[in-house]
């Protein structure tokens, strides 16, 4: 396992993370997007973002490795207690420990936070990323067969859900990311997550 350290995702970080999202774009279907972002609208998203959910990098000597997040599940207030997941890797660089790490910073955050459920949309066939989700607790919970079309092939949509916190008949609001970021429990996660030069 190579060196990494866990950081929250700065709109500085948005032209390194356009950089490792763009083949995903380009030459999978591992995301339905066509067209990738230019780096001033990753930077602006990441901004917004972080009012409300966490979203981090993996780095080394500055080089962002990979990234995750977590984003509303829908738009009606009734799902603020939901989110989705995204996480991508440096395709090259897959594989040394980094993804992990930033899946299980996210899941502790969102935890904290007082979200109760989490969802990973999964494109199939991607065994790789089933076998992520499932090693972290997620459970399908559902499968859209033929939701999109992409490099000229219809592609089944899988979901994963994992429980965060206890049900409550009487949820307190989900904590804003804003407000966890100089708490010393969110510190002391992404320090214990990092890998140190050996």
């Amino acid at each position: 396992m190579d060196a990494f350290t866990l950081c929250i995702a700065e709109p500085s970080d948005g032209k390194a993370i356009a950089s490792v999202y763009r083949p995903y774009v380009e030459t999978t279907a591992t995301t339905f997007e066509e067209t990738p972002p230019a780096p001033e609208a990753v930077a602006s998203d990441i901004r917004t973002r972080l009012e409300t959910h966490p979203w981090f990098v993996a780095e080394h000597d500055d080089d962002v490795l990979g990234y995750a997040y977590a984003a509303p599940l829908r738009k009606r207030d009734a799902y603020r207690w939901t989110v989705e997941l995204s996480i991508y890797l440096d395709r090259e660089r897959r594989g040394r420990g980094f993804g992990s790490a930033l899946y299980a910073a996210l899941l502790e955050t969102l935890d904290r936070q007082g979200f109760k459920s989490a969802y990973g949309v999964v494109t199939l066939p991607n065994p790789e990323s089933v076998g992520f989700h499932e090693s972290f607790g997620f459970e399908r919970v559902g499968v859209l067969p033929e939701a999109g079309y992409k490099l000229g092939a219809w592609h089944d949509v899988a979901w994963y859900e994992r429980s965060l916190g206890a049900q409550s008949a009487s949820p307190s609001e989900p904590i804003p990311f804003e407000a966890c970021r100089n708490e010393p429990w969110l510190e002391e996660l992404l320090a214990s997550a990092s890998t140190p030069a050996s």
